[in-house]
């Protein structure tokens, strides 16, 4: 598809998810968090679920880990619209509790959903949640991070990258060394060929993602 196509679409999806009612979650949050950047992207960021401010203003990473990850992304030569930012949930958790298993799975097709349409060779997936969503792995993220990984996610094989949540990091300020020498690995990452297809046994769908099944923000996927 085309990069307009692929907005098109996107915007169908964000519109389904700004009505979803499919979890509790519904009843607390102030806006969807769908998701921003670029329909064509060849880098897709995928965090846990939105904060406070996320929520009030029903954009992604526009808190200071934001920050934190829009100032990693300049360290490596890209800006916000360069690339596509997303989360594992849509909507924020109260008090910023950590995501239910049953929430990640109700939200999941819509994640999937946004892969598919943008079709990234590379999705840097950022603290434990993404990471154990879409790779399948239990081990932690401090044990994965900086280390790439092929898998066939929303039908296409692609190159996934574990990094540390800016959040642990600004937690943490010994981590944000770690997290910057990380994300500059992610250029010559989405310099390399696409990974060669991998084949699926019917078991494995459910672990890596493929699922068959959306004006103000209009703007959001540029």
């Amino acid at each position: 598809m085309t990069a307009s196509e692929r907005r098109e679409h996107l915007v169908e999806v964000y519109r389904e998810a700004s009505g979803c009612v499919k979890c509790p979650l519904a009843s607390t949050r102030t806006n969807v968090v769908f998701g921003s950047g670029s329909a064509d992207a060849d880098l897709m960021f995928v965090g846990e679920a939105p904060g406070a401010e996320e929520d009030r203003q029903g954009l992604p990473f526009v808190g200071r880990a934001g920050g934190l990850l829009t100032e990693l992304l300049a360290g490596i030569g890209l800006q916000r619209q360069d690339v596509f930012i997303a989360n594992v949930l849509k909507c924020r958790p109260p008090g910023n509790r950590d995501p239910q298993p049953s929430e990640i799975e109700t939200c999941e097709p819509y994640l999937m959903r946004q892969i598919e349409l943008i079709e990234p060779r590379v999705i840097a997936t950022l603290g434990n949640f993404a990471t154990r969503l879409l790779t399948g792995s239990r081990s932690g993220i401090t044990r994965l991070r900086g280390t790439p990984q092929v898998h066939r996610i929303a039908g296409r094989t692609l190159f996934v990258m574990p990094l540390l949540h800016p959040a642990a990091a600004l937690r943490t300020p010994a981590l944000v060394e770690a997290l910057r020498e990380d994300f500059a690995k992610l250029p010559e990452l989405l310099e390399q060929p696409s990974p060669e297809p991998l084949e699926v046994r019917p078991a494995e769908e459910k672990l890596v993602g493929v699922v068959e099944d959306p004006a103000s923000q209009l703007d959001l996927f540029g």
